[in-house]
């Protein structure tokens, strides 16, 4: 068998990358794959680097590195053979120094960069979300251009982070009287668990890696009837026209006018599933990976039904 490769994961700041995501998700895949791997921190604030230091400490081993520390950077990577990035929006243009100093190191099998969402080269989006995905690509053409082993996740959207409130911004629970239709949806471990039997795969080499899970590919009108089927009620829903979210893209300050056009790039545009995965270029994780259970959209909505108003009697 062969031996796995060591693993560098740089970023703690997002859904794929916090202290507590990272534990729960990717951490515990790793030690059950085999795996060795390491953690640095992208932020140079003292609380962050305590976690880090915490973290690396408990599971495997800490490496003192600094992404705007060209050095640092190369040494901690010389000593892996994989590296995933996972920071968040301000930071994606950072990237080019984690490029450069692989190239430097000279000895990663694969980068995996910071994607985690839609196709980025296959896009109708609108601004802000079009600089967004726009940006993204540079990293991908910049990787490209240094002949950078790669794979690029294309991961679509969080369940996490839309399902629990069916997309409805400021809403605190997942409603239950009505809702706006504005809005696919892949669990944020599913992600994690996909991304990390990757890294090794010869398949995903140099390609796309789509996570496309069939029970995870729905419209927004079939995941609203599957959430009123599970409540018995029938919501009073307002419908808020193309030209109508537009101009609220336009007229929202950040960082809702992005969210806001990454849904309706998703949702309006069918940008998550509007094209076929080319085989040449790309490939589709359910399909790569039959053996790992991952959670459908039914299922993580059966998780909010009980929230409120029912009581448990134990």
């Amino acid at each position: 068998m062969a031996e796995k490769s060591k693993v560098l994961v740089i970023g703690g700041t997002g859904n794929i990358g916090t202290w507590g995501q990272v534990r729960k998700r990717v951490t515990p895949l790793m030690h059950w794959l085999g795996r060795a791997w390491l953690r640095m921190s992208t932020s140079r604030s003292s609380s962050e680097a305590s976690r880090t230091r915490g973290f690396a400490f408990v599971f495997y081993s800490t490496l003192h590195g600094d992404i705007y520390d060209h050095e640092s950077l190369v040494t901690a990577i010389k000593q892996v053979d994989v590296v995933i990035l996972a920071v968040g929006g301000p930071q994606l243009p950072d990237q080019v120094k984690i490029i450069a100093a692989i190239k430097e190191a000279g000895n990663i099998k694969r980068f995996l960069p910071s994607e985690f969402g839609t196709n980025v080269d296959h896009n109708n989006a609108v601004e802000p979300a079009a600089t967004l995905f726009g940006l993204k690509a540079k990293i991908r053409r910049a990787i490209e251009a240094e002949g950078i082993p790669f794979t690029y996740v294309a991961s679509n959207g969080f369940a996490g982070y839309f399902l629990p409130t069916l997309g409805q911004m400021g809403a605190k629970a997942t409603p239950r009287d009505k809702i706006t239709i504005i809005v696919v949806f892949v669990k944020e471990e599913d992600i994690a668990t996909h991304t990390i039997k990757a890294v090794d795969d010869p398949r995903t080499l140099n390609k796309i890696l789509y996570l496309r899970p069939p029970a995870t590919v729905l419209s927004f009108s079939e995941i609203v009837s599957l959430w009123e089927k599970k409540i018995g009620t029938t919501l009073d829903k307002t419908y808020l026209l193309e030209d109508e979210l537009l101009k609220k893209i336009q007229e929202s300050p950040l960082p809702i006018n992005i969210i806001l056009a990454i849904t309706h790039s998703a949702f309006v545009k069918g940008d998550a599933t509007n094209y076929e995965i080319d085989a040449l270029i790309g490939a589709e994780a359910s399909q790569l990976y039959p053996e790992v259970k991952y959670t459908t959209v039914d299922e993580y909505l059966s998780l909010f039904v009980c929230l409120v108003p029912c009581v448990i009697v134990t």
